[in-house]
C-alpha cells in the first residue's frame, strides 16, 4: 500500500490519490471530454502502482503509469493533451532550475569571474542594485523564452542560431532614442517625478540636459543620445548673455552716472514691446536702439557709450566662462550621475 511519495527535489510527503484524480479531470477538460470517471481511472493507477511493488513512487513514475492507464481505457486524446502537459511542465522545471543557477551565480561570484554579471558593460555586476537589476534580467529573459516568444524563435535564440538584442526588455518599452532639448525645454517638461520650468540659464540648461537623459534612460534599455546638442543648448547661452549684459550695464550707468534701475527697468520694458533683446552677434541692432533710448532720457553720451561698451565686452567674457563652466559640469554629471535604479551611470 501506497503512503508516501518521492517529490523530485527529493523530500518525501504524504499519498494523495486524490491529486491523480484532479490532474486527470484536467485532462479531460483540456480535451473537452466530459468524463465523470478520473476516480477510477485514478483507483487503476494506484492498483498498478501496487502490483509493481511501488510502495513509495517517484512523481516520474506516477506520471509514467497515469499515461499508461488512459491509453490502456481508450482515452488516447486525453493521454495525449496530458503527455504535453506533462512535458511543458517538465520545460518550465528546466527553465526555473537554469534560472536557479543563474541566480546563484549572481549572487556569491564576483564580476570578474561572472560572464553574466559582465554581460553588460555599462553595468556594475558588483554594487547591489546592478546585482538587483540582473535578477530582474535574467527572470524577464526566462519569462519571454517560456511565455512570449514563439517556441521556435526561443529555441534559436538560446541556441545561439540568432540573438535578440535585449530580450530583457522585450515587452516593455523602447530602445535607443535621441531627445530633441529645444522641443523638450520649450515651457518645461516633466520627468514623470515632477514638473522643471523652461531653463534661463547656460548652467540650467547643461544641468537638465544631464536629467533628460538620465529620466530616459530609467525608462528606456538602449543609450539616450542629443542629435542637436549645440542648437538645443544655444538657447541657453543666448539668455544667459542677456542677464548678464543687463546686469553689468546697470551697475555700470549706476557707477557712472548716479542713473536709477526705474530707467534701466523703462528702456528694457520699451526694448521688449518692440521684440528686441541683447544678442551676441548684435545682429539686430539692439545696442544702437538701446543707446538712442537712454540717450533720448537725458543719459550723457560719452558716459553711456563707456558704460555700454564696458557691459557688452564683459557680457561676452563672462557668458563663454559660464559657458564653459557649465559644459565642464555636463561632463562630470553624466560620468557620476545614477540610472536604472542606481545600477550604472546613463548610456549615453
Amino acid at each position: 500500500m501506497i503512503d508516501t511519495i518521492q517529490k523530485r527535489d527529493g523530500r518525501t510527503v504524504s499519498f494523495d490519490m486524490q491529486k491523480i484524480a484532479i490532474a486527470i479531470q484536467k485532462a479531460f477538460d483540456a480535451t473537452g471530454v466530459h468524463s465523470t470517471g478520473a476516480e477510477e481511472l485514478a483507483r487503476q493507477v494506484v492498483q498498478r502502482l501496487d502490483e509493481a511493488g511501488m510502495d513509495q513512487p517517484n512523481v516520474e513514475q506516477i506520471q509514467d503509469c497515469v499515461e499508461r492507464v488512459l491509453l490502456d481505457n481508450g482515452h488516447v486524446r486525453t493521454a495525449k493533451a496530458y503527455i504535453l502537459y506533462r512535458a511543458e511542465r517538465s520545460r518550465i522545471r528546466q527553465a526555473n532550475s537554469r534560472l536557479m543557477k543563474i541566480y546563484e551565480d549572481i549572487t556569491y561570484t564576483d564580476a570578474s569571474d561572472s560572464d553574466i554579471k559582465r554581460e553588460n558593460a555599462n553595468i556594475d555586476g558588483n554594487t547591489a542594485m546592478g546585482a538587483m537589476l540582473k535578477y530582474g534580467s535574467e527572470g524577464a529573459k526566462q519569462f519571454y523564452e517560456l511565455f512570449v516568444l514563439n517556441p521556435e524563435h526561443a529555441r534559436a535564440h538560446r541556441e545561439g542560431d540568432i540573438h535578440i538584442h535585449d530580450l530583457d526588455f522585450y515587452t516593455l518599452t523602447t530602445t535607443c532614442c535621441q531627445i530633441d532639448l529645444l522641443k523638450l525645454f520649450a515651457g518645461g517638461f516633466s520627468t514623470g517625478h515632477g514638473v522643471l520650468r523652461e531653463p534661463r540659464h547656460i548652467s540650467s540648461y547643461a544641468a537638465l540636459a544631464c536629467i533628460a537623459i538620465q529620466s530616459n534612460q530609467n525608462d528606456q534599455h538602449g543609450g539616450q543620445s542629443i542629435v542637436n546638442f549645440d542648437y538645443g543648448l544655444a538657447p541657453g547661452v543666448a539668455k544667459t548673455y542677456v542677464r548678464v549684459y543687463r546686469q553689468l550695464l546697470s551697475r555700470s550707468l549706476a557707477l557712472l552716472l548716479n542713473e536709477p534701475q526705474s530707467l534701466m527697468d523703462a528702456v528694457n520694458a520699451t526694448l521688449e514691446n518692440e521684440a528686441i533683446i541683447p544678442r551676441l552677434d548684435d545682429e539686430n541692432g539692439y545696442l544702437a536702439r538701446e543707446r538712442g533710448l537712454f540717450l533720448a532720457a537725458g543719459v550723457e553720451a560719452a558716459s553711456f557709450d563707456k558704460a555700454q561698451g564696458f557691459a557688452r565686452e564683459k557680457a561676452v567674457e563672462d557668458t563663454n566662462r559660464e559657458t564653459y563652466k557649465a559644459m565642464v559640469a555636463l561632463v562630470h554629471n553624466l560620468n557620476t550621475m545614477h540610472s536604472r535604479a542606481g545600477a550604472q551611470t546613463p548610456f549615453s
